[in-house]
């Protein structure tokens, strides 16, 4: 039976991207660049982090890992896959994820869509 092991985010620009979600969730950091890591970019032709394709943010409790990948194409019409967020004062969390680079997107009775930088649907609600 398959497990969830990764969640892939398509993106024009994975290091902003990735900086914001690790800012955004609770838990998860951007992957260190040690120095094999490092040369195994520079071996690809990419000058450092900045420019990574792909961009990995490790989970601190197990849960399953982020990616950020760069993709040609721009983002077409509504996602059909987004992540919904949970926080304790969703208000708060608002002002938090918007000052991070996020918008909000519609208002609903038990939560809320937003828009991450790049313009992927995401939800926030109220909860533990």
């Amino acid at each position: 039976m398959a497990r969830l092991h990764d969640i892939v985010v398509d993106s024009a620009h994975p290091a902003p991207l990735a900086r914001f979600w690790a800012a955004a969730l609770d838990g998860y950091a951007i992957a260190p660049y040690d120095e094999a890591e490092l040369a195994r970019l520079r071996a690809l032709g990419i000058d450092g982090p900045e420019d990574d394709p792909t961009v990995l943010l490790e989970p601190l409790d197990g849960g399953p890992r982020l990616w950020v990948q760069r993709v040609p194409e721009p983002k077409r019409g509504k996602n059909r896959l987004h992540l919904d967020l949970t926080a304790p004062d969703l208000a708060a969390e608002l002002d938090r994820l918007t000052a991070l680079g996020a918008t909000v997107l519609s208002r609903h009775e038990a939560h809320v869509v937003l828009l991450d930088p790049e313009g992927n649907e995401f939800c926030v609600a109220e909860g533990a």
